[in-house]
């Protein structure tokens, strides 16, 4: 059984887990998580987390990516999964980089495909909100915040480039002290 070790591999500018036994690189990337702000008459559907982390709290419909589909197929079984949801997807809404735990997530912005909606294994519940009623201080990540303020600020309006971080707001984007970079 190969043995792994971190070390910086010949030309590489960063600790790598290399096999110890025949050089071979073991490269770590971030993870990709798709999401959506999905919009019905101009409220956000949320989904209350049946799961950890941050279970009881509301987040998009969103999750990781698997193999072998596009963020945009990722966005609409996410929907499914968490929500019982078919979306439409308009377009990308925001991109964030969330470095400290090694995500990129890609938001879109959505309507319903078809009717309906429910909680799905992952969800305790899911609910439209109007913006007034949107439970602010039970929203379980600051990228769901950050989504659900891009969304505002383009309601209505057609997309143009994807929003990234917020730059007042530092969480994410730089990695922790001691990563090495």
């Amino acid at each position: 059984m190969a043995s792994f070790v971190r070390s910086i591999p010949e030309g590489e500018d960063r600790e790598r887990l290399t096999c110890a036994d025949c050089g071979f690189i073991a490269y770590e990337n971030p993870k990709i998580v798709v999401g959506s702000v999905v919009e019905v008459e101009g409220q956000v559907l949320l989904c209350r987390r049946a799961i950890e982390p941050r279970r009881g709290f509301w987040t998009l419909p969103a999750g990781y990516m698997e193999m072998a589909e596009t963020v945009e197929e990722g966005a609409r079984r996410e929907a499914w999964e968490e929500a019982q949801a078919r979306i439409a997807i308009e377009g990308v809404l925001a991109i964030y980089s969330i470095a400290r735990i090694g995500q990129v997530q890609v938001i879109f912005r959505a309507g319903l495909a078809e009717p309906g909606f429910a909680a799905g294994p992952e969800s305790l519940d899911v609910r439209l909100f109007a913006w007034d009623d949107i439970p602010w201080d039970e929203i379980a990540f600051p990228s769901v915040r950050w989504a659900l303020h891009h969304w505002r600020e383009a309601e209505g309006a057609p997309l143009g480039l994807p929003a990234m971080n917020p730059p007042d707001d530092m969480r994410g984007m730089r990695p922790l002290p001691g990563d090495g970079l």
